[in-house]
């Protein structure tokens, strides 16, 4: 039953990715938008900082492209990953370990996601912390997100006696 949990955990890491990724494509103009509103430093005072800022269409169509690739990355390594740790649920500990490789590796995608787009490029570089707009909304969701990824690989990639 806990093999059977542990997919459960994968499939929903894979359907918020795969949401995600539906919604940035849907609301293309909410992603870029988001996007443009981190990058250009709009939501806040004008501080020493604030010569980062940018409004370069390229910029925020690769940043909005990324987004979405990742999230769609780490939605098809995690479906494969379940769908391995599926083929797997019935063999030994070590055959099961094997098959988990890919949905942890979908995890860590999604935290790298999080924490190098988020935290580091768009709190740190872009000073987003400064935004009493985009604070919670957008650094929460990223931070509450990463954890719970987080606990999920950690309870995924847990060894079996």
């Amino acid at each position: 039953m806990l093999r059977i949990v542990k997919i459960l955990l994968i499939l929903s890491v894979a359907a918020w990715a795969l949401i995600g990724a539906l919604g940035n494509v849907i609301d293309w103009g909410g992603t870029t938008g988001a996007v443009a509103a981190a990058t250009s430093m709009s939501t806040f005072d004008t501080v020493p900082a604030s010569a980062r800022a940018t409004s370069n269409p390229a910029v925020i169509l690769i940043g909005a492209l990324l987004i979405t690739a990742f999230k769609i990355g780490v939605g098809a390594l995690c479906l494969l990953g379940a769908w391995r740790m599926w083929d797997a649920r019935r063999g030994d500990a070590a055959d099961f370990a094997r098959a988990k490789s890919l949905a942890l590796t979908g995890c860590g995608v999604a935290m790298f996601m999080l924490f190098a787009g988020w935290i580091v490029i768009a709190e740190t570089w872009f000073e987003l912390w400064r935004s009493p707009v985009l604070l919670d909304p957008v650094l929460g969701s990223a931070f509450r997100y990463g954890g719970f990824i987080a606990v999920i690989a950690l309870f995924v990639g847990a060894r079996e006696e």
